[in-house]
């Protein structure tokens, strides 16, 4: 058995964890299956509970840009936990990685360390509605903020209509002042702002999704929402807790050349730890408590292990000459070639790729909206993940996930990913 030391551990894990895991999408439902169990992890790959390796892709879900347990960022973190854990007061990091990022990214002046993507996007909606005066928030579809009350919201009855709660907990109440839109439909969220646009404080949105599959904005979707917020006096908040730092250094607004009020962060910032952030001008951001009303706090914000981790990280990025463009090769060659093999395989496929990003879609010819990536052959998936993994290829196990690549990728590893792909059985 291929996985069994995972087995037993999933079967004990369950006695004591809801489902056996600590976030949903660990417990292999989306694919089926028994979820594999790591144990460590260097560079490129993952080494299971059984001693097999994988090429990984999943990379935490994207905070391992560099690879795992890169060598300057582990020494970094070495060297600051033998000074202390957390102080649960002001440090010279919190400091030194706040200038780096405000010195480095368009358009903020301040930035708030928290310790979570989630924390970040449900106090940047708090202080932009502290800062409007209003209370209605818009979120796209597909798009994931993380498990605040407000983001848990599917679909109401209508194009301008309210959202209604998708998770028992969330009140209704809560639901009503979130409005949901689709993924790249420009009419639709005009309408929205025709009917609702002086209660509206902000619009939320991953300016590449990438918790539906990697989905990018079409025909200047994200340069028509700047247009919108500044018409009805809403903010514009991007969601880069995936693309920030990973696009490029000044993540999505540097990419797209769009202006975003607030910004949020996660993942590559905190290199492998607890951390996320929110981000924008002094106008804004002064807003929050202390020197504002906006109330926001958090014991472990600024951990010094997380901030010298991420410090470290966005150091070397920056110090790797051409770092983004030979990452963003990397995905590309990726990106080309298993298209190619697909080809000649007959299997009909759309990949999605904007950066480091992309995802495999089955079955469908373009995906720009959930009910597109929806519309996919999941199943198809199923088997190509399963497939895969037993190959030593580690994806996202569920086809809405986007895939995270590594600056640890090599030939090697691409080499061994384009022979698993040949060798899928397609029936």
């Amino acid at each position: 058995m291929l996985y069994q030391r995972s087995s037993a551990l999933f079967d004990e894990a369950q006695n004591y964890i809801p489902g056996g895991v600590n976030s949903p999408v660990r417990a292999f439902k989306s694919v089926g299956g028994v979820p594999v169990f790591m144990q460590s992890a260097k560079g490129a790959y993952l080494t299971d509970a059984d001693g097999r390796t994988y090429v990984d892709y999943i990379n935490s879900w994207g905070p391992a840009i560099l690879g795992h347990t890169h060598e300057e960022v582990l020494r970094a973190v070495q060297q600051q936990a033998e000074k202390g854990f957390s102080f649960g007061t002001p440090t010279e990091l919190e400091t030194e990685i706040a200038r780096l990022i405000v010195e480095n990214v368009p358009n903020i002046d301040q930035i708030r360390m928290v310790s979570s993507g989630t924390e970040a996007c449900m106090s940047a909606v708090r202080l932009a509605r502290g800062y409007t005066g209003r209370d209605k928030i818009v979120k796209f579809e597909g798009c994931y903020h993380g498990h605040s009350d407000a983001f848990l919201i599917k679909a109401g009855s209508g194009a301008a209509t309210f959202g209604n709660p998708n998770s028992p907990g969330v009140t209704a109440g809560t639901a009503k002042d979130t409005l949901l839109a689709r993924y790249n439909d420009a009419e639709q969220i005009r309408d929205i702002f025709r009917h609702h646009g002086d209660a509206i404080a902000a619009v939320i949105i991953e300016p590449v999704a990438g918790n539906m599959g990697c989905v990018l904005p079409e025909n200047n979707f994200l340069q028509h929402l700047r247009s919108l917020c500044d018409e009805y006096g809403a903010l514009l908040i991007f969601d880069e807790v995936m693309t920030g730092f990973r696009l490029a250094f000044g993540g999505a607004q540097e990419v797209f050349g769009v202006r975003a009020d607030l910004v949020t962060y996660g993942k590559v910032i905190g290199g492998g730890m607890p951390v996320g952030a929110f981000a924008g001008p002094k106008a804004i951001m002064e807003a929050l408590a202390p020197k504002g009303a906006v109330y926001q706090a958090g014991t472990l914000s600024g951990n010094p292990l997380a901030m010298r981790a991420g410090l470290t990280t966005l150091q070397q990025i920056l110090s790797t000459p051409h770092f983004f463009e030979k990452i963003n090769k990397t995905a590309e060659t990726l990106d080309f070639e298993i298209g190619k093999i697909l080809n000649e395989k007959g299997i009909r496929h759309r990949i999605n790729r904007k950066g480091s990003m992309m995802s495999v879609f089955f079955d469908v010819s373009s995906v720009a909206s959930f009910d597109e990536a929806a519309s996919a052959n999941h199943a198809l998936f199923n088997n190509f993940f399963h497939q895969l993994l037993a190959q030593g290829i580690y994806l996202p196990p569920s086809g809405y996930e986007t895939w995270f690549i590594s600056a640890a990728i090599t030939e090697r590893e691409i080499d061994q990913t384009l022979e698993a792909v040949r060798r899928f059985e397609y029936s």
